[in-house]
């Protein structure tokens, strides 16, 4: 069978429309909004971002900054030490974080939950170089990293245009319908969580991104990324989280994203902000905190160390990028004897 991919429905005729947003929601499981984020902003943020890529040399000196022209040499992803040194760059800068508060985005949250939203503290940027598909992020459902309570949103974002070649996000519609998680299994995308393909409808949604465009979906909705198939260009885009602040919430989704031994503070990354505003605003608001779900990450690990042991490529590939950060833990020593089989 073939994978077709059709187009999103459009639900700006629904802004203001708390009933209906969440009548779609709960159908369909996502929101696609053309334009809700002003495209002056995005651009500024762009500039911003795109500026420390280039200082921590993954851009081409010669070519336009807003192009985002990538060198393909210098290739990394999450886990890599390489991909943190300019991450955490990114993650200092105020104006990404205050992207996440950003009242267009609030107020369709506001009648997505119908009441006070909490934007969640961990916010993430996606920086993702061209042809490096095998790092795809895989078709997962976002409960599994992120936790919680299923009443989560993920608001995805392009900061720029993001053509269907660049590697935007496709969902299943009414996938999360399922009420449950699916069974995943180690994957060497980002996130190392997969759900076999096989076990899915073929009728994913997608489309050419235009600055702007805004994919808000539930917590248990199928979706993966499709892969950066640009000949150079580094594709950025913003993946927020939200929910009812009536809610618990998961005690990881209160520090800053990409932790482990490499974890970069709260203190570092607000050292030079200009504002104190957002700095720990989540710290008053008397929070029920989730402890973390293990079963997935650790049944992922298992089958990587039992894949890598019978000469798995990509199982390796995994288990070599941990132990570029990690070498002490128990994990670490199971990585390295499973390596050394």
């Amino acid at each position: 069978m073939s994978t077709y991919y059709g187009e999103f429905s459009v639900s700006n005729d629904a802004l203001g429309d708390g009933q209906e947003l969440r009548r779609r929601m709960d159908e369909d499981g996502y929101l696609f909004i053309k334009g809700l984020l002003d495209p002056g902003k995005l651009l500024a943020l762009r500039q911003e971002i795109l500026q420390v890529c280039r200082a921590g040399g993954w851009l081409i000196e010669s070519t336009e900054l807003m192009e985002g022209v990538a060198d393909v040499s210098r290739q990394c992803t999450e886990g890599d030490p390489e991909y943190l040194e300019v991450y955490h760059e990114i993650y200092k800068l105020e104006s990404f974080h205050r992207s996440g508060h950003w009242p267009e985005v609030l107020d369709v949250m506001e009648n997505v939950v119908a009441g006070s939203v909490l934007p969640h503290p961990q916010k993430i940027a996606r920086l993702w170089f061209p042809k490096y598909t095998e790092h795809t992020t895989p078709i997962h459902q976002d409960y599994v990293h992120f936790q919680g309570v299923y009443d989560t949103y993920t608001c995805w974002a392009p900061v720029g245009d993001c053509p269907r070649e660049l590697g935007g996000l496709a969902l299943l519609p009414g996938s999360h319908k399922i009420n449950a998680v699916h069974a995943h299994h180690f994957s060497l995308g980002a996130g190392a969580l997969a759900i076999d393909e096989e076990e899915l409808p073929r009728d994913w949604l997608t489309t050419d991104y235009e600055i702007g465009d805004s994919l808000i979906f539930h917590s248990l909705t199928v979706h993966q990324a499709l892969p950066n198939v640009t000949e150079d260009r580094l594709r950025v885009s913003l993946d927020n989280r939200y929910q009812s602040a009536e809610f618990a919430i998961a005690g990881h989704m209160l520090e800053p994203h990409i932790g482990g031994e490499a974890a970069i503070t709260w203190e570092e990354i607000y050292k030079n902000w200009e504002s104190t505003e957002l700095q720990y605003y989540w710290k008053d608001l008397e929070l029920e905190t989730l402890a973390w779900i293990e079963k997935w990450g650790v049944q992922a690990f298992e089958e990587a160390l039992d894949r890598a042991r019978q000469g798995d490529p990509q199982a390796r590939h995994n288990l070599r990028r941990m132990l570029k950060s990690d070498t002490q833990s128990d994990s670490a020593k199971r990585a390295t004897a499973a390596l050394a089989e």
